[in-house]
């Protein structure tokens, strides 16, 4: 099954110059882990919520929060990106994604044409949702 059956779009993005409050908004108000980090419509970044939750103070938004970790907010996307993510195109199928995944420990994939452009996104969760969804193919 090509990747194109499975990924998911449109994909949320964000640009260099988002800081980590932009980020940080789309996460608590999505139901998703990944954003990805363009610049001129091409892919150059991605940012997962662990990497978000790795640069938030663990005093913010609490009594105890100071005026640095308010600060921290303002923190600009390329500064905690992750860069050059690896990437497949929609017409890969979707053992090369399970290849990637656990050759990489990565947990989502952003989806490319030949320019560097996004057209959705696959994640473990798509595989596994995939795997149950033909769960009779699968039983002895």
């Amino acid at each position: 099954m090509t990747l194109d059956k499975i990924m998911s779009f449109p994909v949320v993005t964000v640009e260099l110059d988002d800081n980590l409050k932009v980020v940080k908004g789309i996460f608590d108000s999505a139901r998703f882990n990944h954003v990805l980090v363009v610049e001129h419509n091409k892919l150059i970044g991605i940012i997962s919520d662990r990497d978000v939750y790795r640069v938030i103070s663990p005093t913010f938004g609490t009594p105890l929060e100071t005026h640095k970790d308010v600060q921290a907010m303002n923190r600009l996307v390329h500064t905690f990106m992750t860069r050059k993510p690896l990437t497949l195109r929609k017409t890969n199928n979707m053992f090369d994604a399970v290849d990637l995944f656990l050759s990489q420990n990565i947990s989502c994939i952003p989806i490319v044409n030949s320019e560097n452009q996004v057209e959705g996104i696959v994640t473990k969760k798509d595989i596994l949702k995939l795997l149950k969804a033909s769960r009779s193919k699968f039983s002895e």
